[in-house]
Order: structure tokens, then C-alpha cells, then sequence
């Protein structure tokens, strides 16, 4: 199979970096697995947690960003695997802070209807 070409520069590095970054590409798809697990539950069983489009809402809004985590999780991956080939810093992200307020969201959304029924 032809390898990409990002993968042919700089120089091999150093298996373990590849192994760690690999693992934590894996911890992003784990987190995005979980939250569309997530939002199957609510959608299937939460019935009685609020308004039906609401939950609705809810569930879609997990699949979603675990459908986005997917994405993010491979081009981290390809831009720490880049950099690590390339001898610069690893790149910044603003995936954290984003998926975080996302999820603050949803949860005052789940905290709002468990008091208000």
C-alpha cells in the first residue's frame, strides 16, 4: 500500500512516540464511542427524563460530537505524527476547551430536566 505523503518526511521517529501518540488517537475514538453510546441510551431509554424532543435533541447532539471526535481524533493524530517525524512541537489544539463547553452544555440541559420534570 502507498503511504501518504506526510509519512515520508522527516525521519522515522523513535517507535514508542508513535506507539503513545497511536494510543492516544485511540483514547479520542474510546471518548467518541462512548458518547454515541450515550446518546443511544438517552434516545432509547430516557423516556421519562423530559420532553420527547428534547431527548431527541440530546441524542442527536451526542452523535454528533462523537462523530466530530472521530474526525478530530485522526487529524491530531496525523499532526502530533507530523511533528514528531519533523522534529517541531506538537501542534495546539482547541478541541478541549470545545468539547468540554459541549458537554457543560448537554449536561446543564440533563440537570435542568431532572429538576424540572
Amino acid at each position: 500500500m502507498r503511504q501518504p505523503k506526510w509519512r515520508q518526511e522527516g525521519e522515522e521517529p523513535d517507535y514508542r512516540f508513535t506507539l503513545a501518540n497511536e494510543r492516544t488517537f485511540l483514547a479520542w475514538i474510546r471518548t467518541a464511542l462512548a458518547l454515541l453510546a450515550g446518546g443511544v441510551l438517552m434516545h432509547q431509554f430516557a423516556s421519562t427524563l423530559g420532553p420527547r424532543p428534547v431527548i431527541v435533541v440530546l441524542a442527536v447532539a451526542f452523535g454528533v460530537i462523537a462523530a466530530g471526535l472521530t474526525i478530530v481524533a485522526y487529524t491530531r493524530w496525523r499532526g502530533n505524527e507530523v511533528a514528531i517525524r519533523t522534529g517541531r512541537p506538537l501542534p495546539s489544539s482547541w478541541v478541549l476547551p470545545a468539547l468540554s463547553i459541549a458537554l457543560l452544555i448537554v449536561t446543564v440541559v440533563i440537570a435542568v430536566l431532572l429538576a424540572f420534570p
